[in-house]
């Protein structure tokens, strides 16, 4: 009776409504998946393992996990037409064991919550530097200062709200039309923007030793195992595989949609969007002879700098922080509504109030991190610890415990061809394991994503 349940259940569509079409469910996917690694992570990475080099593994890895890491988180999301707790409770209890899985899905559940809380924070940095930069105090001080005085503590309560109250106010217009509309707005403003900065620090001289740092090959980094470890790292958090964010986008996907098609997509885009960041900011950084970093010191520090020195910098500051901006909150969005659709659903109370009461923990918690290290810390051990062990039990939820015979058929949906056999044995013994790994690797490097 309970699988029949179940199952009637999640064939009714989701009370929260549903994404319009693909290009609405890939956008919103993708504005989920970009984010701050992309914008200050991947470039120096680019240019520290061996610049194109590091492109052959990263490529590798990106479409392994986009192919059968991501639809699987897809696929179960839409099977079970719920989040997720739901799906992880549905995986589970076709064991007869659904009370244990729901248990289980509270860990990458929490994973979601807690990189929201550190993700809210920065964001906080993010907005006020935009509006220095907009005011023109970005130039007028030392941008060092600027960034030791907002992330001390207490240093920036007022951008650090508006942030969670804007998250929280565009999930509330309306659970999936809200976040279909605002991706689809962000997401092309976010790639138009990059643009336009990737072709004006093209024209900046000195330009030409940035390209060279991150696209001459330096093959010999193929033989480094560091590289191919922090490819994997990279590939794997940049598609924001969490065993919890695209369970959720997933169970808003009409049955209609080809999921294998869209997973590799949104790969594609997240790709382009970190291709860019790395054309839009290395090349300038060198162009001024200014020391590559990664991290919270490129972005509040090292940029700045290099904005201060550039023809028309005030401009192309604000156009880079309003697109470091546009793709934080679309991946703030996600976050959110991986724990408010679940507590949704757990304990019956409407999507507002489970938008609230998130924002608010979100809010209190965050409050007392917002000193840098504070913040460093607490996403060292949300995504190291966390998320990872998170996404693991995802993957193995889907692959070993629900099963690859039962997950074929959901993902066939909306295809016009069968998936190959070899689909379901790259991602039981090729993805589950690499998670595992992706895991354990996480905790003896430190992070590697």
């Amino acid at each position: 009776m309970e699988n029949s349940t179940a199952e009637n259940m999640q064939q009714m569509p989701h009370k929260n409504g549903g994404f319009q079409n693909s290009l609405g469910f890939v956008l919103a996917c993708v504005g989920s998946a970009v984010g701050m690694g992309n914008i200050w992570l991947f470039p120096y990475r680019l240019g520290q393992y061996g610049g194109a080099a590091f492109l052959l593994p990263y490529f590798i890895f990106v479409a392994l996990f986009g192919l059968v890491g991501l639809s699987a988180e897809f696929a179960i999301g839409r099977k079970a037409g719920t989040g997720t707790l739901g799906s992880y409770e549905y995986c589970w209890n076709t064991r007869g064991k659904g009370k244990l899985g729901l248990a289980l899905g509270w860990i990458p559940l929490f994973g979601s919550l807690g990189i929201a809380i550190g993700y809210s924070v920065i964001l906080g940095w993010v907005l006020r530097t935009l509006a220095s930069g907009m005011t023109g105090e970005l130039f007028l001080a030392d941008a060092g200062q600027l960034f030791t005085a907002m992330s001390s503590d207490f240093g920036n309560v007022t951008c650090h709200t508006i942030v969670i109250l804007m998250a929280c106010i565009l999930l509330m217009v309306g659970a999936t039309g809200g976040i279909e509309k605002i991706n689809k707005v962000l997401m092309p403003a976010f790639f138009v923007l990059f643009v336009v900065l990737a072709v004006r620090v093209a024209f900046l001289g000195g330009a030409a030793e940035g390209y060279r740092f991150l696209f001459v090959p330096q093959w010999e980094y193929l033989l480094k195992v560091d590289t191919w470890v922090m490819a994997m790292g990279q590939a794997f958090f940049s598609l924001s595989i969490t065993g919890s964010g695209m369970i959720v986008y997933g169970s808003y996907l009409g049955k209609n949609e080809d999921i294998s098609k869209a997973s590799v997509n949104t790969a594609v885009f997240d790709t382009l969007a970190a291709m860019l960041a790395a054309l839009a900011i290395m090349p300038a950084v060198f162009a001024f002879g200014i020391e590559p970093t990664s991290g919270p010191p490129l972005m509040f520090i090292t940029l700045p700098q290099v904005f201060a020195q550039m023809p028309l910098g005030q401009l192309f500051a604000v156009f880079f922080f309003v697109s470091v901006a546009f793709a934080g909150i679309t991946s703030l969005i996600n976050m959110f509504e991986a724990v408010c659709e679940s507590w949704q659903t757990k304990f019956h109370i409407s999507h507002s109030l489970a938008v609230v009461i998130c924002g608010a923990i979100s809010l209190a918690v965050g409050l007392f991190i917002e000193n840098g290290q504070k913040v460093s810390d607490w996403m060292d051990f949300i995504t190291i610890i966390v998320v990872p062990f998170g996404a693991l039990l995802g993957a193995f939820s889907v692959y070993y415990v629900f099963g690859w015979k039962q997950l074929k058929g959901e993902m066939e949906l909306g295809r016009k061809k069968a998936l190959p056999e070899w689909f379901g044995i790259l991602g039981k013994y090729v993805y589950v394991p690499l998670a595992a790994i992706v895991f354990v690797l996480g905790i003896l490097y430190g992070g590697i994503g």
